[in-house]
């Protein structure tokens, strides 16, 4: 094995230890991995590295920074062997893009406002992905992001046009519109009906949340952080009375959560 220890390392000496590790003699498991083998951990390590961000730990966000930037290159080695890319061309590209897009910085447009930089940003994008209507900027926005969030974007997008753009009168009829729907679907109703409504419904929120220019993920993040303290509480209380919650009625259960919760 060629490798020189140090007492401080860099991007290429990674790369290096990705390439020893997918060498014959390297890893068993790191030398069988593809892109699809190891696409669930690339959406892991991002995930804690926003924990990371949300626990204010400098020292973790350094450690899971790193784990991010190992996916980065690992792909690039992968890429590398399939004759694809590089790591510097990953690199250069975007450099290239942030060059581009910021053109009131390494260029000679105007934007005094962060309203200006994203309008600008999304136009120059538009340009570069060779994308002419509204519906092809929707298209491209990620597939495998959580729902909430591509459901946000949609909004934002389809806001360019009038009828789309996030009124709060009009969203607001539109999730009791679906709301009502739901209410009134018979006992007898398919699965795909229900799911359909309840996606409307979902959607519609989305669009609400916009309306009140509020992120709806980090609310629903929010919320279920909520709802883990509030259960916690209900359930130290109903074991306070010698109750396990499992055996509350749905009367003493809804009066225990009542007074936990006011």
């Amino acid at each position: 094995m060629n490798f020189k220890f140090k007492e401080k390392y860099d991007t290429n000496d990674l790369i290096g230890i990705v390439r020893i590790l997918r060498s014959p003699d390297g890893c068993p498991w790191d030398k069988v991995q593809t892109h699809q083998s190891i696409r669930k951990d690339f959406i892991e390590e991002v995930y804690e590295a926003v924990d990371a961000i949300d626990s204010e730990d400098s020292e973790h966000l350094r450690e899971e920074l790193g784990d991010v930037l190992l996916q980065v290159v690992f792909h690039s080695v992968l890429a590398e062997e399939e004759n694809s890319f590089v790591y510097d061309d990953v690199v250069d590209d975007i450099c290239k893009k942030m060059i581009i897009r910021h053109p009131h910085v390494f260029g000679d447009v105007n934007a005094d406002t962060t309203e200006q930089v994203l309008k600008n940003w999304d136009t120059i994008k538009m340009k570069t992905h060779d994308q002419t209507t509204v519906a092809e900027t929707m298209e491209s926005v990620s597939k495998t992001m959580p729902s909430l969030m591509r459901a946000q974007k949609l909004h934002k997008k389809a806001g360019k046009c009038a009828l789309f753009r996030s009124d709060k009168d009009r969203m607001f009829a539109q999730v009791q519109s679906v709301l009502e729907k739901l209410h009134n679907l018979p006992d007898g109703a398919d699965h795909e009906e229900k799911e359909k409504l309840i996606g409307e419904l979902l959607f519609s929120v989305s669009g609400l949340s916009s309306s009140f220019d509020v992120d709806g993920e980090q609310s629903l993040y929010n919320a279920c952080d909520d709802f883990i303290g509030h259960f916690a509480s209900f359930e130290a209380c109903s074991s306070e009375e010698g109750v396990n919650i499992q055996d509350l009625s749905e009367q003493q259960a809804s009066q225990l959560w009542e007074n936990i919760n006011n």
